[in-house]
């Protein structure tokens, strides 16, 4: 199940990459820094919301749709995530209300209830993409997610031409899952028929969901902390140029993250309820050792090539700045995905979610503390040292809590491997010429992942000699 969700979600992966890179370089340069740094705060404040009040709908509805599939409560399952949705998003218009005659100035209160607004139908689409990936339903889930990316990126840029500022990008993806509900939502409204609402199911779900909003809440705070603080210690231009340099190397890095974590989190659930522990360990390790293999040399590479990278991507008057931002945050981003994608799975495959909590609290108490303390002396490198070590702090809470829920393997030779061979990539490329630009970046890139790649295949990290025979082999008759 794994490998068809790694194939299956690839042209997710790929579309998503283009759009992440084309929304850094389109918008940064479409909007100036105060306006970026409107949308960054709106979009943060937007995401926080959805994840207080919407999110463990999203989560229930992903954890469990395997199990009222057995016991053939289906259209119970839905009738009663759709009513708990329900009652949750009505304070949605609430919110909107009170950011409307809150002292904010005009084009950060439009941005604000833009984003608030469409966490509604973020959040439905978000329902019907999720069923989707829990029935295995790779095409569906791949191409709604690829007409809300690409289509939200599409509109946002036009309306940023038309002159909406910071708002536009918001408005954008808001107006696109907005036709993506109108599509889909019939058909997942069908699935109710017959159903009814369950109060036990309904305290089964927010036991389990709750929880994982609040880690979510924790994580939001993790990586927003830091952009709130800049804007209220320093300005929105410097939230724009901070946002600017974590978009270069969050979104590079959490493609990946998020194309492995598409597959590998129904993979991990269905090991788990068909095999049991022994299932799940081999089938974790697995995931484990190909994550690794993938995102570590792609964090060392991002920060390996942040300048010539930013000279390419990020508009004129912020790309000095994200440069110097990019190679912290390849280094939290890598961090942040291996705790996300993979050691928090424990906590939600063990539906043990109350100990997410517990382990997102720590990374999230230290960001908090660090920055007050950092901004104010060292300003924009007091937020990049208190975003690195935080990560830190939560990947090693992550492991430790985790060890008692649901045992997940570290692949550890793998990883003393692949590490060994970032190493020898990045004293490789510092020795490279730096002339600046698409030619830098190719030159180092190019350069890089053949040292990588042959050092990989060396040593045969993984396995990975046998698995590339094993897949040729397999490929020799049709050739």
């Amino acid at each position: 199940m794994f490998w068809r969700g790694v194939l299956g979600y690839l042209p997710v992966n790929v579309v998503q990459g283009v759009v992440g890179l084309l929304t850094i370089v389109l918008f940064t340069r479409v909007l100036d820094p105060t306006q970026y740094g409107v949308y960054a705060l709106a979009f943060s404040v937007g995401s926080l919301t959805q994840t207080v009040l919407l999110t463990w709908t999203e989560a229930a509805m992903a954890r469990f749709l395997a199990a009222r599939g057995e016991d053939g409560r289906l259209a119970d399952h839905f009738a009663t995530l759709y009513r708990l949705w329900i009652g949750a998003a009505v304070l949605v218009p609430l919110a909107c209300v009170a950011v409307a005659m809150s002292p904010l100035h005009g084009p950060l209160k439009v941005a604000v209830i833009a984003a608030l607004a469409s966490t509604l139908v973020n959040s439905l689409t978000k329902l019907a993409l999720e069923r989707r990936r829990a029935a295995g339903e790779v095409s569906g889930a791949a191409l709604l997610t690829i007409i809300q990316n690409a289509g939200g990126f599409v509109l946002g840029l036009a309306l940023a031409f038309a002159g909406l500022g910071g708002a536009a990008p918001i408005l954008g993806v808001g107006a696109i899952s907005a036709l993506c509900v109108v599509l889909v939502l019939p058909g997942e409204l069908n699935r109710l028929a017959g159903g009814k609402f369950d109060r036990a199911l309904a305290r089964a779900y927010a036991a389990y969901g709750l929880p994982v909003s609040l880690s979510l809440i924790l994580a939001l705070v993790l990586a927003s902390t830091d952009r709130l603080l800049l804007g209220a210690f320093l300005d929105e231009a410097t939230v724009g140029v901070y946002h600017a340099g974590y978009s270069l190397g969050s979104r590079t890095l959490d493609v990946v993250f998020i194309w492995l974590g598409m597959a590998g989190a129904p993979a991990l659930i269905s090991a788990l309820e068909r095999g049991g522990q022994s299932a799940l360990t081999e089938a974790a390790h697995e995931q484990a050792s190909f994550m690794t293999l993938l995102t570590l040399p792609a964090a060392v590479g991002l920060a390996l090539v942040a300048r010539p990278l930013a000279e390419l991507m990020i508009g004129e008057d912020l790309r000095v700045g994200a440069s110097h931002v990019t190679p912290w945050i390849a280094a939290s981003g890598w961090l942040s995905g291996v705790t996300t994608y993979y050691l928090l799975q424990a906590f939600t495959l063990a539906r043990r979610t109350p100990l997410l909590i517990v382990s997102m609290s720590a990374p999230a108490i230290a960001n908090v503390i660090l920055n007050l303390a950092l901004i104010p002396r060292l300003g924009l490198d007091g937020a990049l040292w208190a975003t690195t070590v935080s990560y830190g702090v939560g990947a090693v809470a992550a492991w430790v809590l985790g060890r008692r829920a649901c045992p997940m393997p570290i692949p550890w030779e793998v990883l003393a491997k692949a590490g060994a061979a970032c190493v020898a990539m990045a004293l490789v490329v510092r020795l490279l010429p730096s002339p600046g630009g698409l030619l830098e970046l190719a030159l180092k890139a190019g350069v890089g992942a053949t040292v990588y790649g042959v050092i990989v295949l060396s040593l045969d990290v993984g396995g990975l000699r046998g698995k590339l025979s094993g897949l040729l082999r397999r490929r020799a008759p049709a050739l």
